[in-house]
């Protein structure tokens, strides 16, 4: 059974179900919390972000990482087999003769491997000087094939680089750095995959290097550092983003923002060169949510409405996916992101949804936004001059979320009439068969027992008939199972809790719905495997899950209706 979540709501059966006589249990939060957790996991989790620009510079022959310090540049350098050749001058004296390049020592190469093949120059054209720290063979180090981030899986065949580390030494604090690979800008040599971090932080994501680049310093908030090519600027370099999301019962207000930024509006506690601890992350926490509220003006259909607080995070965004960092630990105060939710319940899906937004600065011109319904999202940049980020509901046949019917449980009349149905009919058989047998035994024997066979078997056809109408067969208990599953899955979709609680009545019985007490009742437990599938948006994804479960369900009716008593989980798998 495959049942979509959110905007794409289906069902498909595919159950093993064994039906039987169930004693009564009371379910209390327990079950509910293990029926929540079985929808909760579309929050958010890593997840494939929207499109992004892939390079496929990480998969470069040679890998270049700049880290530009407080006193130098140190270069991090994987080379590929194939490109020793064109590093000869800073291959290894004995690799260097191994592989026929001559004699000549590595001190006397070097200073013409700074000079003419990976060059850095202040913004001023000075030449920066550079030295070998270290050579060493190495494996090379996997990594994604979109971000380019180191991974923890081995590669099926290991390959082996020239790992070498370099050191470019410069003079204060230089406005502007150049780089320049002189294999590409000659064409000469091959491409190298490159990343450039200013104290720590990712300035760019990985591109192939060619040259000249010129990357201007920020020291005073690294963020702000940036290379002048614009297709060398990293995906998320905003440092401020707004997401208004509409949705049946909801209008969300989604805000990404680092509290660096925030710092010159309201005091966050938050200071350069030193880490946010965890001990002081819960209030700042507060303080950020508590000012942000003040600044979240939302209109739904023309109406002024207060969206209330639903949580806050910190982030930690990549290009592809936006995580929450749990367990908490100290951040970096220049890369470290909050994200904070609003959330405006609402009837239905609304007309129209506008939002305010008042927060600029001199660093701050600019805001990216998005307003996203199930359509997917409409992206929009706000400043001093347009401040409002608006939606419209364009979609012709919006998709609403439903419950199902379920068919009802025969009432406990009909069930103790079906019990007792197929012996009343024998007594009645036998007592009709006796009659007419009676009356024409004398006449002719061989026809009283052809009329005795054929009393007998018409009641008897009868009452099994009548008992078949409460028994539940296979087919029956997997639609039931089905309908059931699918309105507690629904019932999350609601936003308002008491129509949550309303809705999951209808499917589940326990504690916390306040049913104190259950009658004996006949049931079936069904051994069922299902797929939920959903997507959600948050901050800027759209998360796409897909999870299969396997679990023995127990099922019974309770108030006339069929109400999940107990669930066994047998597996789980994100598929």
């Amino acid at each position: 059974m495959i049942l979509r979540t959110q905007r794409d709501p289906e069902i498909r059966q595919g159950l093993a179900v064994t039906p039987r006589t169930c004693t009564t249990m009371r379910v209390g939060r327990r079950l509910f919390r293990l029926l929540g957790s079985l929808f909760l996991w579309l929050l958010p989790n890593p997840a494939v972000a929207d499109a992004i620009m892939v390079s496929r510079a990480m998969s470069a022959t040679t890998i270049a990482e700049f880290f530009v310090g407080e006193a130098s540049v140190r270069v991090e350098l994987e080379v590929g087999l194939p490109d020793l050749r064109a590093f000869r001058k800073l291959l290894p004296d004995e690799l260097h003769q191994e592989l026929g390049f001559g004699s000549e020592p590595l001190g006397d190469r070097m200073p013409g491997f700074f000079r003419e093949d990976l060059v850095i120059r202040t913004g001023r054209g000075e030449r920066l000087p550079g030295r070998v720290v270290s050579l060493e063979k190495r494996i090379r180090l996997k990594r994604d094939e979109i971000t380019g981030e180191p991974m923890v899986t081995a590669a099926d065949e290991p390959e082996a680089v020239l790992y070498a580390v370099l050191d470019y030494p410069f003079e204060g604090r230089p406005t502007s750095l150049e780089f320049e690979s002189m294999f590409a800008a000659e064409n000469r040599g091959p491409n190298i995959g490159f990343v450039v971090y200013h104290r720590g932080l990712p300035v760019n994501d990985f591109r192939y290097l060619s040259g000249p680049v010129r990357l201007d310093l920020d020291w005073q908030d690294p963020w702000y550092s940036k290379f002048r090519t614009r297709n060398l600027r990293r995906q998320y370099d905003a440092p401020l983003n707004v997401f208004l999301y509409a949705e049946p019962y909801e209008v969300r207000v989604e805000i990404v923002a680092r509290p660096f930024d925030l710092q010159q509006w309201v005091d966050l506690g938050v200071r350069g060169g030193a880490v946010i601890a965890v001990e002081q992350q819960q209030e700042l926490k507060r303080r950020a949510a508590e000012f942000l509220a003040g600044h979240v003006t939302l209109k739904i259909d023309g109406d002024p409405v207060e969206p209330a607080f639903d949580r806050i995070h910190f982030l930690r965004r990549t290009l592809r996916s936006s995580r929450v960092i749990d367990p908490p630990e100290d951040l970096d105060p220049y890369s470290a992101t909050l994200g904070v939710i609003f959330v405006a319940p609402t009837s239905g899906l609304p007309d129209e949804a506008s939002l305010t937004w008042d927060l600029f600065s001199s660093r701050i011109t600019r805001v990216p936004a998005a307003a996203t319904d199930e359509a997917g999202p409409l992206r929009f940049i706000l400043d001093s001059g347009d401040r409002v980020l608006r939606w419209q509901n364009f979609l012709k046949h919006p998709t609403l979320p439903t419950l199902s019917p379920v068919t009802l449980p025969a009432g406990r009349a009909a069930r103790i009439a079906a019990a007792a149905t197929p012996w009343l009919g024998l007594l009645l058989a036998a007592v009709v068969t006796r009659l007419v047998v009676g009356r024409v035994r004398g006449r002719s024997p061989k026809l009283a027992g052809w009329v005795a066979c054929g009393v007998l078997a018409l009641l008897l056809t009868a009452s099994f008939r009548e008992m078949r109408g409460v028994t539940i067969d296979d087919e029956e208990a997997a639609e039931i199972l089905s309908a059931v599953l699918h309105n507690v899955y629904r019932a999350f979709d609601f936003r308002d809790e008491s129509a949550i609680y309303d809705a999951l009545e209808r499917s589940v019985a326990g504690d916390l719905l306040e049913v104190t007490d259950l009658a004996a009742a006949e049931g079936f437990v069904a051994r069922g495997t299902w797929t939920v599938m959903g997507s959600v948006g948050h901050w800027g994804h759209i998360h796409n899950r897909q999870n299969q479960y396997q679990a023995d369900v127990t099922l019974e009716p309770v108030a006339g209706h069929w109400k999940i008593t107990a669930l066994e989980l047998l597996q789980e798998e994100r598929l």
